[in-house]
C-alpha cells in the first residue's frame, strides 16, 4: 500500500501556501508552482530571473499542493502567474476570477491516473459504478474522473464522489476509506513505486488533458513584456527538458524532495511543449467547461475565449 509518510513528505498544505502569497510589489513577479513540471525546473535553473533582470523584475516563488488554491491566490492578488491543469481555471472563471490563459502545455496532464488497491475487484472503468472515488474538487483529476465515467457509459451520479485534497485523499486511500483515487504526478508516481496499488487507467487511455499557464488579467495588461519574457524562458526550459530527461528528474527530485525513482517515472511520461492558445486547444478546453456546466458543477456557462490573452506585438 502507499507509504503515507513518503506521500505526506511530498505534499504541501494549501493554506500555508496561500498565506505565503503576499501582496505584490512593483518589479516583483510572484509565481505559483506545484511539485512537478516545467516551473520547478525553471526555478532550479534560475532562467526566469535572468530573463527578467534586464526588465527590472525579480521573482518570488510560492508553492501550492494543487491547482485550485493556486488560482484562489491568483484571484486574491496573492500571485501573478502560475500553472495548473485544465479544470481549475474553468471553476475560477465561473467564479468571476480575473484570470487569463497566457500559454498552453499540450498534453501536459498526461501523468494522471486512477489508482486502486492491489486487491480491488474493479477491473474496468465500468466497474467503478457504485464505488467511492476520491479526487480533488475542481482539479484536473476531477475532469479525468468525469471523462472516465463517460468513456465507460456511466453517469456522474453512478459513483460516490469523495472530494479531498491530495494529502487527505492519500490518507483515505491508505486506510481503505475509498475504492479508487484519481491523482496526478508526482503523487501518482509515488504511489506506483509501492506494491500495494494498481493503476486502473491513465489519462492517455481516457482523454487528452492540457496544462495552462495563467496570469492575473491586470498583470497581463500592464506587464505584457514581463509575461512574454517569462513564457519565452519557459519555452526554452521545455526544449531543454525534452532533450535531458535524466537531468530533469534529478533537478525535480532535488527541488521537491520527491524520491528520484518516482520522479523519473513522472518525467518519462511528461510532455514538455509550450505553445500559444490555439483554436483547437481553446475548443478542447471549452468542451471541458461545457462538461462541468452540463453536470451543474459550475453555475453558469463560460466562454474560454473570453479569457485568452493576446500577447503584445514584438518589436522588430
Amino acid at each position: 500500500m502507499l507509504d503515507r509518510r513518503t506521500f505526506l513528505a511530498a505534499s504541501l498544505a494549501a493554506v500555508p501556501a496561500l498565506r505565503g502569497a503576499r501582496p505584490g510589489r512593483p518589479g516583483v513577479l510572484r509565481i505559483g508552482y506545484q511539485k512537478n513540471g516545467i516551473l520547478v525546473v525553471a526555478k532550479q535553473q534560475g532562467i526566469i530571473e535572468r530573463r527578467l533582470e534586464p526588465l527590472g523584475h525579480t521573482v518570488r516563488w510560492v508553492e501550492f499542493s494543487f491547482g485550485p488554491p493556486l488560482l484562489e491566490a491568483l484571484s486574491l492578488d496573492g500571485i501573478d502567474f502560475g500553472q495548473t491543469g485544465d479544470a481549475p481555471p474553468i471553476f475560477a472563471q465561473a467564479a468571476r476570477s480575473s484570470l487569463v490563459y497566457a500559454a498552453a502545455q499540450e498534453g501536459g496532464s498526461s501523468g494522471i491516473g486512477i489508482l486502486l488497491p492491489k486487491g480491488s475487484p474493479v477491473r474496468s472503468l465500468a466497474d467503478l459504478k457504485g464505488k467511492r472515488v476520491a479526487f480533488a474538487k475542481a482539479s484536473s483529476a476531477h475532469n479525468l474522473t468525469v471523462a472516465a465515467l463517460e468513456k465507460a457509459g456511466l453517469r456522474y451520479a453512478d459513483i460516490e464522489p469523495v472530494t479531498l485534497a491530495p494529502a487527505d485523499a492519500a490518507a483515505a486511500f491508505t486506510r481503505g476509506s475509498v475504492d479508487a483515487w484519481t491523482i496526478w504526478d508526482p503523487y501518482l508516481a509515488i504511489a506506483e513505486e509501492g506494491d500495494g496499488v494498481r493503476v486502473l487507467a491513465l489519462a492517455t487511455e481516457i482523454t487528452p488533458q492540457n496544462n495552462f499557464f495563467l496570469a492575473r488579467r491586470a498583470f497581463a495588461e500592464t506587464q505584457g513584456a514581463v509575461l512574454v519574457a517569462t513564457i519565452d524562458a519557459l519555452s526554452e526550459v521545455a526544449a531543454w527538458c525534452r532533450q535531458n530527461r535524466g537531468a530533469v528528474a534529478a533537478l525535480l527530485s532535488q527541488g521537491t524532495g520527491v524520491p528520484l525513482p518516482a520522479t523519473r517515472r513522472a518525467v518519462d511520461r511528461a510532455e514538455y511543449v509550450i505553445g500559444p492558445m490555439t483554436e483547437r486547444i481553446i475548443a478542447e478546453q471549452q468542451a471541458v467547461a461545457d462538461r462541468f456546466h452540463a453536470l451543474k458543477l459550475i453555475p453558469k456557462p463560460i466562454r474560454i475565449a473570453d479569457a485568452v490573452w493576446t500577447a503584445p506585438a514584438r518589436n522588430g
